[in-house]
């Protein structure tokens, strides 16, 4: 038998016995919705996730929320009336944005690869642009001079340094992400010759970190470093993106991230800020720490069987809605995300079964050999922390099956948001 993932707290088991998702029964949100596959978001739990960086960090550290996460368009209507920018990566999620009026709110747009017709857009909507490499800033400048449009524009830095423990490091080597720390202030003091808008630095070293002490550590060498680069610049910068990488605990063994530590840690750094950056604004990008833990992904079993002494418990969804769940994003070894029969919560666990998708193949594994209550055709499997880079992250198309649905409880609305 294999360990499961830990159940994030406050999920408990209604009447009935089944799993409630904000004081909703899962057979409920399911009616609602119209059938599973089912993704549920619960705003309530993305609320207490901002008061919680509210209260954790140092007052002016503004929140941003990466739109990669998750970009349904109900989650990220109640963003912006709780966060103070937003982060894309793609025109996609820049137009859905746009489509939802929330260009009041700073926007900044990362990503290599940037196709010339994506820059004329971001650069005509005033959204900040996060510098890649020197031809992008060349092509930006040519672009907005066409366009008679002062760009504005960051410097994003590979640093050369790694967020230590980060499930995905983005610094301290050669990367497609930012331009190397010893040439970015060139960079800078090109577009600012040039008339650019120059915004300031976005310095990321990874994501997925539970362990305070490191992102206290990368805190400090960030800010250490920002200010190197603006001494070489000769102008201090408005904005500081220090990238997020605050993780969430997916696997067993780990364990919640202390955000009180890196914000009492990230007071500290500030407190001692060097000269050069003294005016200048500071910003957390976060998406998985957000709304990871807020998303339950529910699927009903249609087969229950056995192989060579094995329980196979066969679902309607799998991993084209929520590869992450398979393992087979990122992960280098396969370990059990938090999985559970929604419709028995709680129930003693009596048999170990491994539950599969719809698929036709063998990646296609959502739990190996886990402990469960037992469990029949027509029972609901919940997988947990699915609320960050699950269906916009998974292969949708993959065998042409029907893709999931997607609902989301939104109590500032008092009710449910399709």
């Amino acid at each position: 038998m294999k360990d499961n993932g830990p159940i994030p707290a406050g999920f408990v088991a209604g009447e009935q016995g089944r799993l409630l998702i904000g004081d909703y029964d899962v057979d409920a949100l399911i009616a609602g919705a119209g059938g599973t596959p089912l993704f549920v978001y619960d705003a309530a739990r993305i609320g207490q996730r901002i008061a919680e960086f509210r209260f954790a960090m140092p007052d002016g550290v503004a929140l941003h929320y990466a739109v990669k996460a998750n970009p349904y368009e109900p989650l990220l209507t109640f963003m912006a009336r709780h966060v103070d920018g937003f982060d894309v990566a793609s025109i996609g999620e820049f137009e859905t944005l746009h489509s939802l009026d929330f260009e009041d709110l700073p926007m900044s747009f990362a990503g290599p690869g940037k196709r010339d017709s994506e820059l004329e857009r971001a650069i005509a909507a005033e959204v900040t642009i996060n510098l890649e490499s020197e031809g992008e800033a060349a092509r930006v400048l040519t672009i907005a001079g066409t366009l008679g449009i002062r760009p504005k524009v960051a410097v994003r830095v590979n640093p050369p340094f790694a967020l230590k423990g980060a499930g995905m490091k983005m610094g301290g080597g050669a990367a497609p992400f930012g331009i190397d720390h010893d040439r970015a202030a060139n960079v800078a003091r090109e577009m600012i010759a040039a008339g650019a808008d120059w915004r300031g630095l976005h310095i990321y070293a990874g994501s997925q970190v539970l362990h305070a002490p490191a992102l206290i550590e990368a805190h400090r060498a960030t800010v250490a470093l920002a200010a190197t680069i603006a001494d070489e610049i000769g102008e201090a910068p408005l904005e500081i993106n220090l990238g997020g990488g605050f993780g969430i605990a997916y696997f067993p063994g780990e364990a919640p991230l202390d955000v009180m530590a890196v914000g009492a840690g990230l007071c500290e750094t500030l407190e001692n800020v060097p000269n050069v950056l003294a005016l200048t604004r500071f910003s957390i990008e976060l998406g998985r720490w957000l709304v990871g833990e807020a998303g339950v992904y529910l699927t009903r079993i249609v087969d229950r069987k056995q192989s060579n002494g094995r329980n196979f418990l066969v679902t309607d969804g799998g991993l084209h809605h929520m590869l992450a769940a398979s393992g087979n994003f990122g992960q280098l070894l396969r370990r059990n995300y938090p999985v559970a029969i929604a419709s028995q919560f709680g129930a003693p666990l009596t048999e170990e079964a491994t539950i599969v998708g719809s698929l036709c193949t063998p990646l296609d594994l959502l739990a190996d050999e886990i402990a469960v209550p037992h469990a029949e055709v027509g029972d609901l499997v919940a997988i947990f922390c699915a609320g960050a880079y699950g269906l916009s992250a998974s292969p949708q198309a993959f065998l042409s099956q029907p893709s999931a649905r997607e609902t989301m409880i939104n109590h500032d609305l008092d009710g449910v948001a399709e």
